[in-house]
């Protein structure tokens, strides 16, 4: 077993001096410190998130009022 060193890049693990040949299967071991300092910049680095509120421009059917005929029922005579 060997150690080789790489850096991830676009969630792709690069090699830094070493080519392997296609196909062959690797262990990835990353110490708990560097993940931290990686997992910190990248949230430094991301863009602000922007929460937009969208009001639609019709309402939808739950939210339309019954009309004036509409709210009692018919009662038809039985007899």
């Amino acid at each position: 077993m060997r150690a080789y060193r790489g850096i991830v890049v676009n969630g792709v693990i690069e090699l830094q001096g070493a080519r392997l040949p296609e196909g062959t299967v690797v262990t990835v071991t990353v110490g708990e410190g560097e993940l931290l300092r990686a997992t910190i910049a990248n949230a430094l680095r991301r863009p602000k998130r922007i929460k937009i509120r969208l009001k639609p421009a019709t309402p939808g059917l739950g939210f339309e009022a019954p009309e004036e005929g509409d709210a009692t029922p018919e009662v038809l005579p039985t007899s």
